[in-house]
């Protein structure tokens, strides 16, 4: 059970805490690129309209820097005697910053995240461009750093599998399944575009579980850490029976705090007891697409099955 990159893993004696309570990896709160490049003005664009937005960015660009990062990295090394410590950075290019990549590695990073966020909203779009733009940041951040590279992936694309292998094909060392984007909402009241609640919800484990089960069963040899949806010591078990390597906990370690983890783990421990299973790695994939006795569970024909007959409310 990793935890997750937000506010829960920015301070050195937090990560500490997190291996203490049972953790098997910390990824580091993200660093941006526009903080790399300490350009807020990137940051700012489209938003000239709102001077106390920019005031917020300049600040926190100014103190949330590429050295405070670099700190972070190595006391959170010394503070997690044991576990991985995985930094992380979200990107939509990587030009400009890549570079920085080796600083990272410098630290002491055990591994790095790339949390990529490129949002293409051109009609005349190439679908293929898209693909061949996540890959080349891979490329180009793998050319500098020898540590793994975990690519952290949203659930937009068209070919999920294919873009997995292509993906280690350009030495991405394990996924993320999956990267849950900032989510707009509409204030009807006030008529203005606001933030929805930042907060995954349980219901949002099916995707999770379907395409952990499919990439798992297709690529074997890529580990997948499942995100998204993750909120009980059953989803976890689920993940890891749909072929899952790890869990990345967030949202529910922000509702109901570190007792989570070790609750989780015995829990996860008495099950394993119950269904005679020694290891982790007995049970690991056993429902994954290639494995399950009926893998047209996680298909399209099941939706004829449970959705097209229902005629009721």
């Amino acid at each position: 059970m990793i935890v997750g990159s937000s506010g829960l893993t920015s301070k050195a004696d937090k990560n500490g805490k997190w291996e203490e309570a049972g953790a098997g990896a910390v990824v580091l709160k993200s660093l941006f690129e526009e903080q790399i490049e300490a350009q807020g003005d990137l940051l700012m664009e489209g938003a000239n309209d709102y001077p106390e937005a920019e005031d917020y960015v300049r600040a926190y660009v100014r103190a949330n820097g590429r050295e405070e990062y670099l700190q972070l990295i190595r006391d959170s090394k010394a503070a997690c005697h044991v576990i991985p410590v995985i930094a992380s950075v979200n990107c939509y290019r990587a030009d400009t910053w890549a570079d920085f990549a080796a600083e990272i590695e410098r630290a002491g990073a055990d591994a790095l995240e790339l949390n990529v966020f490129y949002l293409d909203t051109d009609i005349h779009s190439d679908s293929r461009e898209v693909l061949r733009h996540y890959s080349s940041i891979l490329k180009d951040v793998r050319s500098r750093i020898s540590i793994p590279i975990i690519m952290k992936i949203g659930k937009g694309f068209s070919t999920i599998p294919a873009f997995v292998n292509r993906l280690q094909g350009f030495g991405a060392n394990a996924v993320v399944l999956f990267n849950r984007y900032y989510r707009p909402d509409i204030d009807i009241e006030r008529c203005r575009i606001v933030a929805a609640p930042p907060f995954s919800d349980p219901s949002e484990l099916g995707d999770t579980l379907r395409w952990t089960a499919i990439v798992s069963g297709a690529l074997p040899d890529m580990p997948i850490a499942a995100s998204t949806g993750v909120h009980t010591w059953q989803d976890a078990i689920k993940c890891i029976l749909a072929g899952a390597s790890a869990v990345q906990l967030c949202s529910t370690l922000y509702k109901h705090g570190a007792k989570v983890i070790p609750e989780m783990i015995t829990q996860i421990a008495d099950w394993m007891e119950r269904t005679k299973y020694e290891s982790v790695e007995e049970f690991r994939g056993r429902l994954s697409l290639s494995n399950a006795a009926d893998a047209s569970m996680y298909e399209r024909t099941q939706f004829m099955k449970y959705i097209s007959s229902r005629e009721t409310i």
